[in-house]
C-alpha cells in the first residue's frame, strides 16, 4: 500500500513521468523502477562512509580521478561541507546508498569553465552508483535533482570533470546535452541551465517530500523487522543487542 501511494505521488510529481530529457535525449525505459532521490545531511555521513567504502578500486578512480586509500575516502567524507554544497543519494530497501551525487558550488574564478557564465557561481557535479544499481538511471535522476537544484539557486552552469573512461558520466553528459571538451584523456563538460520559476520551485519541494516519506517508510519498517527478530529470537545478536534505526 506505501509503495503503491509513493509511486501515485511520483507520477504526480514528475519522479515516474516520461519526460523529454534536455538535449532531445530519449525518456527512460517505462519498466525501470521509480528513483527517489533524497538530500543528505551531516547525519548521513554514516551512509555515505559505507557507500563509498564499498566502491572497488576502478570505480573509486572513476569517481574521484584516483585509486583513493579507504583514509582518504573517510577523510573525504568528513570534510563535505553540507553548508555549503548539496548532497543528494538513493537508498535501497535496506537504506544503503545506491547513489550518491555531491553538488559543490565554487566561485566562478576558480572554475575550469569561468568564460561560461557570467554569473558568481558555478557547480560542479560528481556522481557514484553502486555496481548492483548501475543500468537503472540512478545516476541520471541524480543529475536531474542537481540540475533542477541549480536552476532554483540561480546557478546557470552546471560542470562536471572527470576521466573520459567515466562511461556512467559521459553518459549523463551526452544524454543531457552537454557540452564536452576532452583532453589527455580527462573530460571536461558544461551544461547552461535555465533560470527557475514557481513550478520548478514547487517540484523540487515535493520531490524531497516524497523522497522524505520513502525513506520513513523504509526505515520504519527496517525497525520493525528488527523489533520482529527481538521478539522471536530470530536473527538478534548474541547478548541482546540490536543496532539503532537509521538516521536521515
Amino acid at each position: 500500500m506505501a509503495d503503491s501511494l509513493l509511486s501515485r505521488l511520483a507520477q504526480w510529481t514528475g519522479l515516474g513521468r516520461k519526460e523529454p530529457q534536455p538535449g532531445g535525449a530519449e525518456p527512460a525505459k517505462p519498466d525501470r523502477p521509480t528513483v527517489f532521490v533524497k538530500e543528505l545531511s551531516p547525519r548521513s555521513r554514516r551512509h555515505l562512509m559505507r557507500h563509498f567504502l564499498a566502491l572497488e578500486d576502478k570505480d573509486r578512480l572513476l569517481r574521484f580521478g584516483s585509486k583513493l586509500s579507504d583514509e582518504m575516502v573517510a577523510r573525504y567524507v568528513q570534510n563535505i561541507d553540507f553548508a555549503r554544497d548539496t548532497v543528494f543519494g538513493v537508498y535501497d530497501r535496506r537504506l544503503r546508498l545506491l547513489g550518491v551525487g555531491h553538488l559543490a558550488f565554487a566561485p566562478r574564478e576558480t572554475s575550469r569553465v569561468s568564460g561560461a557564465t557570467i554569473k558568481p557561481v558555478v557547480a560542479e557535479f560528481g556522481v557514484s552508483v553502486s555496481a548492483a544499481a548501475r543500468g537503472l538511471g540512478v545516476g541520471t535522476k541524480l543529475f536531474m535533482r542537481a540540475s533542477m537544484r541549480c536552476r532554483n539557486a540561480d546557478v546557470d552552469t552546471l560542470y562536471m570533470h572527470c576521466l573520459s573512461s567515466n562511461k556512467v558520466m559521459m553518459h549523463i553528459a551526452k544524454k543531457a546535452g552537454m557540452e564536452i571538451h576532452r583532453d589527455y584523456g580527462e573530460a571536461d563538460a558544461y551544461l547552461k541551465i535555465q533560470p527557475a520559476n514557481s513550478a520548478t520551485i514547487f517540484q523540487e519541494a515535493m520531490q524531497e517530500q516524497v523522497a522524505m516519506l520513502d525513506y520513513i517508510v523504509k526505515a520504519n519498517f527496517k525497525a520493525l523487522l528488527k523489533w520482529g527478530a527481538r521478539v522471536t529470537g530470530l536473527g538478534g545478536k548474541p547478548g541482546g543487542g540490536a543496532d539503532q534505526p537509521p538516521k536521515s
